[in-house]
Order: structure tokens, then sequence, then C-alpha cells
């Protein structure tokens, strides 16, 4: 098996075959998501101190904070995928 990471900023790098889904902070049901992760030991904070942009649901039930945009999560997901089947 091949393991794929990716950049989530700032040189903090996140198993890609572990997400489940890469969603904007914006949202009150996302927003739950992060408070239930809080208060749950279950949050990795990967900002920096600046603004969360885009928040990473891991398959294990952890969640990821990034202060990259999630279109550019994105990209660098599927950049990391069309590398590897080459």
């Amino acid at each position: 098996m091949m393991v794929q990471m990716v950049n989530i900023g700032f040189g903090n790098i996140a198993f890609a075959n572990r997400i489940i889904a890469v969603l904007s902070p914006e949202s009150a049901p996302i927003k739950r998501v992060v408070q239930n992760a809080r208060d749950e030991g279950n949050l990795i904070d990967a900002t920096y101190g600046r603004k969360t942009r885009a928040v990473i649901i891991m398959d294990n039930g952890q969640v990821l904070l990034s202060a990259i945009l999630p279109e550019t999560v994105g990209h660098r997901l599927t950049k990391e995928n069309t590398m590897d089947m080459a």
C-alpha cells in the first residue's frame, strides 16, 4: 500500500488516504463538529494562530484545522493522487 501525504499548510502534513472530507468552517453544523472534537480531545489545530479556513475530517474521528482554503487542500490531494498514479 502506497502512503500518500498532503501538505495542509505551514509544513504540516496529513495522510491523504485517511481524509474523509475537507470542509469550510462557516456553517453551524461544522462549528459544532469542531467544538465536539475539541471537547473530546480529537481536535488538531494546524493554523498557527491564523484564521481557520478548512476543517479536515479524518477516518479515525480526528478533526484537523487548517489555515489554507478547502479548494487548495483539494487541489493538493488531486495533485498528489495523480502523481502517485503515474
